[in-house]
């Protein structure tokens, strides 16, 4: 009997261009061949793979949807295919992708001076400069305007304090961006490994394949060369988050497919009361259900995406998609771990690895309340945060 797979009943094909399909094929065969033979080891190690970085450079993966300066120019749909085989691998191989690409290089393109750009981009874009991006702190998640992070003027420098926590790549990164008070306002700094200082977050559960730390400045000078001349205010921070949260939300949905692939695949083999447990109805059931949401948030994703492309997309439709996106994501994790039974918790199966980290991505770049808090102000005019 002929069988259908995910992508089949997406139809992506038919929504997708030439360069779209190589970007997505290219992808997933340096995932398969390179990441996902370590992704155990690595996730029950608490490892990043950093020593594979170049690969992803060579994709021109790192600074993909940017451009000049070295970065690849994608469109923001190829962008989005990437990061859906990205994280079809492992929540934290996107993460750093997103945060090198989306947040670091991001800030610096859209924010910085000629000077700036033309110093670090094409070294980030090389892979040979990592970068982290400096927002959250201990007290300050949901509500950045609350930082207490601050930068003082003192002649042609900025003193900066303050500490910032739940930084990906903190831990490797040779320039961190960070976001502190002065007396102007809200403003960004490139601020170079040796002026701040890395910690660890011990005993993390979820994305531990993906290097999660902590930023301290103590009394850092940063030149004024350092500082991002176009940023200014909240919103600028805020803008690199909503453009980090479109590859989130097609990530999410790697990890989906992944998961509901596995659960297939261990259908068809598995027998019990003598036949594959692929022929029983409830079994079927969780599957159909699994892939109907999948294929109609992978519609959703390829629509925003051109809107993207045609700068129309909304931050309200951002949240919408990232919302959306992961409580599919996570949902089909939960209920594809269902499907494997016992064997669900098993590494080798990967299920609830990726159930695991996606019960961060619902908080990270936007906790889901946050999001429906967006749509909600949106649809009504009234903030209610």
């Amino acid at each position: 009997m002929e069988t259908m797979d995910l992508e089949q009943l997406i139809g992506w094909d038919s929504l997708l261009n030439d360069d779209e399909r190589a970007v997505r094929a290219s992808v997933r065969r340096l995932v398969r061949e390179k990441f996902m033979p370590r992704i155990v080891a690595d996730y029950e190690g608490g490892r990043f793979a950093i020593e594979l970085l170049p690969e992803l450079a060579r994709l021109g993966l790192l600074g993909a949807n940017l451009e000049g300066y070295g970065c690849a120019g994608m469109g923001s749909l190829a962008y989005g295919l990437a990061c859906h085989e990205l994280e079809s691998c492992d929540s934290g191989l996107r993460s750093f992708v997103s945060v090198q690409t989306s947040l670091a290089m991001y800030a610096i393109h859209k924010f910085g001076s000629e000077r700036q750009k033309q110093r670090w981009l094409p070294e980030m874009a090389a892979g040979r400069v990592l970068g982290c991006f400096g927002l959250t702190e201990p007290n300050h998640g949901s509500d950045p305007g609350g930082m207490e992070t601050r930068a003082e003027r003192d002649g042609a420098d900025w003193i900066v304090s303050g500490r910032k926590l739940w930084i990906t790549n903190a831990q490797i990164a040779h320039v961190a961006i960070v976001w502190a008070r002065t007396r102007d306002g809200i403003g960004g700094f490139i601020v170079e490994r040796g002026q701040f200082a890395s910690e660890e977050i011990p005993h993390k559960l979820s994305m531990r394949a993906s290097i999660t730390g902590g930023l301290v400045m103590d009394g850092a000078r940063v030149p004024d060369e350092n500082r991002l001349p176009e940023a200014a205010g909240l919103k600028a921070p805020l803008s690199c988050l909503d453009n980090a949260r479109f590859g989130v939300a097609w990530g999410v949905l790697g990890a989906a497919r992944a998961c509901l692939e596995i659960a297939i695949q261990y259908a068809r083999e598995r027998t019990q009361f003598g036949v594959p447990i692929a022929a029983k109805q409830l079994v079927q059931l969780e599957l159909a259900d699994i892939a109907t949401e999948v294929v109609k948030a992978s519609l959703l994703a390829v629509h925003y995406a051109r809107l993207k492309e045609a700068g129309r997309l909304h931050p309200a439709q951002t949240s919408l998609l990232k919302r959306n996106n992961c409580r599919i994501a996570l949902e089909a994790a939960r209920r594809s771990r269902a499907v494997l039974g016992a064997n669900g918790i098993a590494g080798e199966f990967h299920v609830l690895r990726h159930a695991a980290n996606l019960e961060s991505t619902f908080t990270y770049e936007g906790t889901d309340q946050i999001h429906t808090l967006s749509i909600g102000r949106a649809l009504t005019g009234s903030a209610a945060f």
